[in-house]
This record gives structure tokens, C-alpha cells and sequence, in this order.
């Protein structure tokens, strides 16, 4: 149990950081496609930011993500060992995918300004996918590392 719970907050952290720097990038492309250069010191203090300030709502959301799609990978992979790495990886991808889009079906707003696009959306499926690859790698049985 300590080793999944310690896998599970890896995995959030691993969705969240990737996630919220694919956030802030997808935020300065917007800014550039406006005409304005923003240079690679700008790129990386705008991530920074994100990364300390986007813990109050935006980890929130990606937690509540995980903890609904990792689970239910783990009733498939359960019945399908072989099915480990795929189902946790799409598992991820697909509940960080779906996090916007419920937000826009349910409250009529994107949330996350980035996933107003398909790049913006699949950049966080892509943050879900890592982070459901890291749950799977770091909750894996001995033998299998």
C-alpha cells in the first residue's frame, strides 16, 4: 500500500509538472502568434511560475484526474497483467484528456486556456501518459524492474 501511495504521488507529480510547463508554453504561444517575442529566459521564468503557482487549483485537478483514471487501469491490468505498462499510460493520457473537457461540458469554460486547441489538449493527455508511465514503472513489483 505505501509503495502504490508513494507511486500515485509520483505519477501527480510527474503529470503536474510536464503538464503546467505545457501550460505556460501553450499560454506564450498564444502570446507570440500575437506578434510579440518572448525570449528563452521569459520561457523559463514564465514556467517556473507556473510550476510554484499553479498548485492551488490546477494540482488539484490533475490529482482528482489520476485518482480516477489510475484505478480504473488497475481493474483492467488486474485481469490483463500483460496489459500493465499500456493501460496505466492510457489511462493517464485519457484522464488528463478528459479533465477540460468535462470542465467545458460541466461549467461552459476552458479551465486551461492551452486545451482550447487539440495541441493544447493533447499535450496534457501527453503529461497523463508520462505520468501514468511513472506509476506503472514505480509500482511495479521487484521482479519486474
Amino acid at each position: 500500500m505505501i509503495k502504490t501511495t508513494y507511486s500515485f504521488v509520483g505519477a501527480v507529480l510527474a503529470a503536474y509538472t510536464l503538464g503546467a510547463i505545457f501550460v505556460s508554453q501553450g499560454n506564450i504561444a498564444s502570446v507570440v502568434a500575437l506578434g510579440f517575442e518572448v525570449s528563452g529566459a521569459q520561457r523559463l521564468d514564465a514556467a517556473v511560475h507556473d510550476l510554484l503557482n499553479m498548485t492551488d487549483i490546477y494540482l488539484a485537478l490533475v490529482t482528482v484526474s489520476l485518482l480516477i483514471g489510475l484505478p480504473a487501469a488497475f481493474a483492467v491490468v488486474r485481469k490483463k497483467p500483460h496489459l500493465r505498462m499500456l493501460g496505466y499510460v492510457l489511462a493517464g493520457f485519457v484522464a488528463m484528456v478528459t479533465m477540460p473537457v468535462i470542465m467545458k461540458l460541466v461549467l461552459g469554460l476552458s479551465g486551461i486556456a492551452p486545451t482550447r486547441t487539440i495541441v493544447g489538449l493533447l499535450a496534457q493527455g501527453i503529461a497523463g501518459g508520462v505520468g501514468g508511465y511513472l506509476f506503472c514503472r514505480l509500482s511495479a513489483p521487484s521482479a519486474d524492474r
